[in-house]
């Protein structure tokens, strides 16, 4: 519990003051943000604000869960450094996309496909490191699974390891673009994402209570326990992103002095993805990440829509005046920091939703 603390503190100290330097370094480097012309025109005047933020969440994250590692004498484990090399390897690509934007002086940065072979290449030696009998601890368990997972495996027969890395893959692709599509406002995927991983920290500390691999689990709990590799550890790092995440957000609060740009949204959106992974809780995620699922699916059914009608009458037709939804809102007139705190509330409702399933399934177990 101790490295928890020491974990999101460090992280939280890190992500407050170094964004205050890395708002400073940016403007001096003229590393700010493009605009894209489709979208709304209250956002042109963010035009120029130091972007790449993302960098320091990334910094404080790794900086806050080694820090506490060192001080508390304990090694990292498989499953936070599986952890870490999705979050720091999807900021990579996220880095480079944002590098493009600012260097050609365009909204656009990597090409689509260039980027998604960034994303599958970094998912899929995740998703290979994170089945391989290499990572077995002495109980036997790989930090991902080869079931389904809701709350817990769903026991049965295992799934063929090419259907779990596509499935891992799907996750992380998901995930990342999904958190990417909602960094559209001042503070929004900061604060949402900020509810998601204090929520896996949350459920990984349970789980750790109640892992099957613990000598103090009461028999009357044994078929509820959790099959998990490495929980706490994990707790450790989400407590490192929920610190990092706050300290940012001080910062890209309304009016935002910095964005995370694609480096931070990627990697956080990997992160996410990677917490539901190796707390075998994917599916679970559909409920905890709602907002950044409500985002993707406002993507998803513009574009379907757009194209669909078009071939059909020769004109496309849209579901919402802009997409990602939250535009939609914005251009209904809602302030930019209306819209924020009520998504924000929305985050807030699916995180507990989530949480509140999470709890319920093993106290109905036991009851």
């Amino acid at each position: 519990m101790r490295a928890i603390l020491l974990s999101g503190a460090f992280a939280l100290f890190v992500s407050l003051l170094g964004t205050r330097v890395a708002i400073n370094q940016f403007r001096r480097l003229g590393l700010g943000q493009q605009i894209r012309d489709d979208g709304p025109t209250s956002h042109h005047t963010k035009l120029g604000t130091p972007t790449m933020g993302g960098v320091v969440i990334i910094l404080a994250t790794v900086g806050g869960y080694f820090v506490a590692k060192l001080i508390t004498m304990s090694a990292p484990t498989g499953s936070a450094l599986l952890l870490l090399f999705l979050f720091v390897g999807l900021g990579a690509v996220g880095f480079l996309d944002d590098y493009i934007k600012i260097a050609r002086q365009r909204s656009l940065g990597l090409r689509s496909k260039a980027k998604m072979i960034g994303q599958t290449v970094v998912a899929l030696i995740f998703g290979g490191l994170a089945l391989s009998p290499w990572l077995e601890d002495e109980n036997g368990l790989t930090p991902a699974s080869r079931h389904i997972s809701f709350i817990r495996d769903w026991e049965g027969v295992a799934l063929p390891t090419i259907v779990v890395m596509g499935l891992i893959w799907l996750i992380v692709i998901a995930a990342s673009n999904g958190v990417n599509l909602t960094d559209g406002l001042d503070g929004l995927a900061a604060g949402a994402s900020m509810m998601v991983f204090g929520a896996y920290m949350l459920v990984n500390i349970w789980q750790n209570n109640q892992s099957c691999a613990s000598d103090s689990l009461d028999e009357a709990n044994v078929s509820l326990c959790y099959q998990v590799r490495d929980p706490l550890d994990l707790a450790v790092l989400a407590a490192a992103l929920t610190g990092a995440c706050f300290g940012f957000l001080w910062w890209n609060a309304s009016p935002a002095a910095i964005f995370m740009g694609d480096t931070g949204s990627l990697a956080l959106g990997g992160a996410v993805a990677g917490l539901a992974v190796l707390t075998r809780t994917e599916l679970l995620l559909v409920i905890l990440g709602g907002l950044f699922v409500l985002e993707t699916v406002s993507v998803m059914l513009q574009v379907t829509t757009f194209k669909v009608t078009k071939r059909l009458t020769g004109t496309g037709r849209r579901v919402f005046r802009i997409a990602p939804i939250h535009h939609h809102f914005e251009m209904l007139g809602w302030e930019q920091v209306t819209v924020t705190i009520r998504f924000w509330i929305i985050s807030g409702i699916c995180v507990a939703a989530g949480l509140g399933i999470f709890y319920a399934e093993w106290v109905s177990g036991i009851g």
